[in-house]
């Protein structure tokens, strides 16, 4: 009688062990390529030597053999295809149980199993197997070889993204929740919407460059559109979203870009994407990151005479963090030496090859100035080393003259950061970006770096200035600070916590270390300044005169009453930072300096109460607390909350919160996977937009 097949156990439960995919909430088996799985068949009879039996593998629209997008796995013949192999591990009675090996190159994607013996064809229930890239895969590109590392970079589905600034630093939670339901089919969806090859899938190179692209919905109607204008009325609000799953979801159901996101968000996407599809990824933020738009490698600054700087005026401009990604693989189509993280990134800012995507570019040649390797090397240099030049406007006889006062070689691309691996803390990995500022190492890079950039003058290159400069050199330079002859510094810092609702206690101190009576005009400014640099209000400023002798300094306050900026605060559907310049120049010589700080308002914590461990399936309460410590009521309050494998997302309107009131509110949870899980909590209101916290909970 005919060989028939009756049954195709994908043996989900061992293979998902085996192949780190039993996180994955789909009823598909997930497997990683080069890795061996196992299928148990169960025939209408026993298989005998004579029996024909082929297991066949296809992918995409119309598979075919000689495309190499069916893969036909007979355990009896030679193995042949594409570097696949299939191998009877038991044959008993009508079971028989197979073990198949992906080539470690294969294209990563939905494979459909059906199995022929004889004429018959046997299609199973859930024939799509997803095959993903392997990081434990000795053989395949994306290879890590440190356990500790995969667990952080491709199955951790919580971290961590640094913002605020380099002066105040700290960690937005973000639930990246790349097993979480339809993320991988969202992924799988995005990896048909690139039409790429089915050759090119199976290079993370390829892959990862389109994903930057596609998260971002310039051109491709990708996942998420950016928005950056304060105005969120018809979308979420950046600051709103507390993870990834939400906007893959919804992208997946609706096919249609999801409003709206800055670039902590378009980053949090693409890691979850990257981790998903089996790629080591980390999420990088980028302190004082310069957005070039002209790869001379510099920043221009406009200030006023009171030292506010002037929006608009600059084509480029220097951002209080950026946040890009890093993704781990061999770079086999560069010359030896590139291996290991590449930078992507998928906020949309420039054009590469035509549509909005950055990367991959490998570290080791931003740290070594090779800014003529693929892809966007020039780019991704000019985020972490471009030079400050400070340009001041004053009036001389009547017109706008436009004088250069100082040059910071130091202040761009600081505190790179991500987070540490296996612990909630900060690892700084400047030192993988580049050497140290001041060292030979970095000289050198730079001018290897500097040879392959176009040249361009000194001169100031606003929309306005180009006429009314008052000193003109040429570049390609490396530009130097200049020699101080008094040992002039200056330092901003605040005397008090900076509440909202409290007056801005904030201070510019005034150095000098050299001998001699010296007399120091000084300037400071405070202003308001969203995470983009983009200035939202002038709040006020500071003009003294002071005499210094030899090695000695003084404090000047520069104090902001509330009403000042409570206003703004309230107008602006941004997260908004406090930005203070100081100018200072000495009498009767050449020193002059420029310092500037952005510092982020101290808000009340939300405490977050609930056991330190619960047991599987079993139900526990959390209660979320927040007290208003400020002295302004805050209106419109939403708390937001989120526990992978604990809760769906929700979202309890809180109204208006007076100061001194406290609230609380509770989530009933259920866990349904074990572990360390995470849950999150953020709120925002009209005035004030960023406070989040989390906590960690055992699950047994």
């Amino acid at each position: 009688s005919d060989l028939k097949v009756t049954k195709v156990d994908f043996l989900k439960s061992e293979n998902g062990r085996l192949h780190h995919t039993d996180g994955y909430s789909i009823k598909n088996l997930v497997v990683r390529r080069g890795q061996a799985f196992q299928l148990q068949l169960s025939f209408s009879r026993e298989l005998r030597a004579a029996d024909k039996l082929a297991l066949r593998f296809g992918i995409g629209e119309k598979p075919m053999k000689i495309r190499g997008t069916l893969m036909s796995l007979n355990p009896r013949r030679e193995p042949d295809l594409g570097g696949w192999q299939i191998s009877i591990v038991k044959n008993s009675g009508t079971e028989c149980l197979l073990s198949i090996t992906s080539s470690p190159s294969a294209p990563v994607g939905k494979y459909i199993l059906n199995v022929k013996t004889g004429t018959n064809i046997y299609k199973p229930e859930n024939d799509a197997v997803y095959l993903l890239f392997n990081p434990w895969c000795e053989g395949d590109v994306v290879f890590l070889d440190d356990e500790a590392k995969r667990k952080e970079y491709v199955l951790n589905d919580t971290g961590c993204i640094y913002v605020g600034s380099s002066y105040s630093i700290y960690p937005r939670p973000w639930n990246f929740g790349q097993f979480e339901e339809f993320v991988l089919d969202a992924c799988m969806y995005l990896l048909d919407r690139s039409e790429l090859r089915l050759s090119h899938r199976r290079d993370p190179v390829v892959v990862s460059r389109i994903m930057s692209a596609l998260v971002n919905a310039n051109d491709d109607n990708g996942v998420l559109l950016g928005n950056w204008s304060g105005n969120y009325s018809n979308g979420t609000s950046p600051l709103d979203w507390i993870g990834s799953v939400a906007i893959l979801q919804k992208y997946y159901k609706t096919k249609k870009p999801v409003p709206y996101g800055q670039c902590w968000v378009f980053a949090g996407v693409l890691t979850t994407v990257m981790r998903c599809l089996g790629i080591p990824s980390r999420c990088v933020s980028n302190f004082n990151s310069a957005h070039d738009t002209d790869e001379n490698l510099r920043i221009d600054v406009y200030l006023n005479e009171r030292g506010e700087k002037m929006n608009g005026m600059s084509l480029d401009s220097i951002w209080n963090f950026h946040v890009g990604n890093d993704v781990w693989m061999k770079r086999t189509d560069l010359p030896a030496g590139f291996d290991g993280w590449q930078a992507i990134d998928a906020t949309p800012q420039e054009q590469s090859q035509g549509r909005f995507q950055c990367g991959p570019c490998p570290l080791k040649a931003v740290r070594d100035g090779d800014v003529y390797l693929p892809f966007d090397s020039k780019f991704v240099y000019a985020e972490v080393n471009a030079d400050k030049v400070y340009w001041i406007l004053r009036k001389v006889n009547g017109k706008d003259k436009y004088y250069r006062i100082s040059t910071e070689t130091r202040g761009v691309g600081e505190n790179i950061s991500t987070k540490a691996v296996g612990q909630n803390k900060r690892e700084d990995i400047t030192y993988e970006y580049k050497y140290p500022e001041g060292s030979e190492d970095e000289r050198k890079a730079m001018e290897k770096a500097c040879s392959f950039l176009r040249p361009s003058g000194m001169a100031p290159r606003g929309r306005f200035a180009s006429a009314a400069a008052s000193e003109m050199t040429s570049r390609p330079e490396v530009l130097r600070e200049t020699v101080s002859k008094t040992g002039l510094q200056l330092e901003i810092s605040n005397t008090e916590a900076l509440y909202p609702g409290s007056p801005l206690e904030l201070a510019i101190t005034v150095k000098t270390s050299a001998p001699g009576s010296w007399t120091i005009n000084l300037t400071g400014s405070c202003q308001l300044q969203s995470y983009t640099g983009k200035v939202e209000a002038n709040l006020g400023y500071v003009k003294e005169t002071v005499i210094l002798e030899g090695n000695s300094e003084i404090q000047i306050p520069l104090k902001i009453p509330a009403d000042m900026y409570m206003n703004t605060l309230g107008m602006v559907e941004d997260e908004v930072l406090i930005h203070v310049t100081a100018i200072a120049e000495v009498e009767g010589t050449d020193d002059k300096l420029t310092k500037e700080t952005t510092m982020r308002f101290d808000y009340p914590p939300i405490v977050i109460q609930m056991p330190e461990t619960a047991r599987l399936n079993q139900e526990f309460t959390c209660a979320f607390i927040f007290k208003n410590r400020m002295n302004v009521p805050l209106v419109n309050c939403k708390l937001m909350v989120e526990g992978l494998g604990l809760f769906k997302m929700s979202t309890f309107d809180e109204g208006d919160i007076e100061p001194g009131r406290i609230i609380k509110s509770q989530v009933i949870c259920t866990p349904t996977r074990l572990g360390e899980k995470k849950i999150v909590a953020k709120l925002t209101s009209l005035q004030i937009k960023g406070i989040t916290a989390e906590k960690t909970i055992t699950i047994t």
